[in-house]
């Protein structure tokens, strides 16, 4: 992506500084750095003067890498947390920062990793630490069209994992088995990484998010499978439910429910609508089939960076520590399906990549949503 465009994200992460009273961020999530500087690594940082400077501390051994890949004004090398430590001191002082406020990011940060950002010998005394997640969230909800082609191309790669994964499913393979397949097809297909993959079988379909495990699987039984794979930098999400060999009529009827609820929630999802009201549409058929008491946690989430980031529905957001989304605006990105319908033998649930568009959805993941056989 051109250093411009991460210029032009930077610029309007100072303008929101200004309108918080937050003099810089000091980031430490790889999501939010690659954001905006085109790298993000572990065991790195990112500050962000008020003014626009942006500065980077990498290992040593990665100075030369982040060069190539990062938009930056400063970079420094440390080879230890002590050395880490007066890197950031150093740019607080390069930048002229003795007070003032320092955004932090509350939602990715561990109490020590927290600890260590403001260290003594690192944060000024008269910089007072705030939450700057919500900085970080609003600039990256809406995407830009360079944003929307890559994952785009993420949604072309999770086609071909789920093929392959649905393909691995037949009575005594592992789940772990199947997720190897999709995750190999993935890499094939030109995904540089994934999140974790969710292959789950028989009763543990009523899981909210079942890793894969070495259960074999029988005849009869529904496969869910979830995976996230990472094409340039950017995610999509695919889930999709199947059945080792034909399926029952209760679980023929279940899913047919579930797909008409996730239709409807797709149907809905046009600019101006929130995040709260794609998720009453999706349970609330769910809820007039009669399996109000069958559902879980939140059905839509955003997708971009991440395979789930803001928007979140309110109750979902207030748990992660994000504030309340607006109405969604244009070329926002949601999965939509991220929890299933789950009876007690055994659960159903199908996610799409959605793209958020001025008079309509465009669904990005697209696979056929069969349940058995010819699927």
């Amino acid at each position: 992506m051109a250093r411009d465009v991460h210029a032009a994200r930077v610029k309007r992460a100072c303008r929101l500084m200004g309108e918080q009273g937050i003099d810089a961020l000091l980031l430490a999530k790889p999501a939010n750095m690659f954001y905006l500087t085109g790298d993000g690594r572990l065991c790195s940082f990112v500050m962000v003067s008020r003014e626009g400077e942006v500065a980077m501390g990498v290992p040593t051994t990665d100075v030369e890498d982040v060069r190539r890949l990062a938009r930056f004004d400063h970079i420094v090398g440390f080879e230890n947390e002590i050395m880490m430590i007066h890197a950031i001191s150093h740019f607080f002082g390069q930048f002229g920062i003795k007070s003032g406020r320092v955004g932090l990011e509350y939602t990715f940060l561990t109490q020590a990793m927290k600890g260590m950002l403001t260290h003594p010998h690192a944060k000024p005394e008269g910089v007072a630490e705030v939450d700057g997640t919500r900085i970080m969230s609003s600039l990256r909800m809406v995407k830009e069209e360079g944003e929307v082609a890559r994952i785009r191309a993420s949604a072309r790669v999770a086609a071909e994992g789920m093929r392959a994964g649905v393909a691995a499913v037949r009575a005594g393979a592992t789940e772990s088995m199947v997720a190897a397949e999709a995750e190999r097809a993935m890499r094939r297909a030109g995904a540089e990484g994934f999140w974790r993959s969710y292959v789950s079988s028989g009763p543990r379909t009523n899981l909210a998010h079942g890793v894969a495990t070495t259960r074999r699987l029988r005849r009869g039984e529904l496969v869910m499978i979830d995976i996230h794979p990472v094409v340039d930098g950017y995610s999509a999400d695919i889930c999709r439910t199947v059945c080792v060999g034909p399926p029952s009529d209760a679980q023929r009827t279940a899913h047919a429910l579930y797909l008409r609820a996730q239709r409807a929630a797709v149907e809905k999802a046009r600019a101006g609508v929130t995040m709260d009201e794609l998720e009453e549409a999706l349970q609330g058929v769910i809820g007039e089939g009669g399996h109000a008491d069958h559902v879980f946690g939140p059905p839509v989430h955003g997708v971009g960076i991440e395979f789930e980031e803001a928007p979140l529905p309110s109750g979902h957001a207030f748990f992660h520590g994000e504030e309340e989304a607006p109405p969604l605006a244009a070329n926002t990105v949601i999965a939509v399906g991220n929890c299933g319908l789950y009876t007690g033998p055994w659960g159903v649930r199908v996610e799409d990549t959605v793209l958020i568009g001025p008079r309509g959805p465009t669904v990005l993941t697209r696979f056929p949503r069969a349940l058995g056989p010819g699927r």
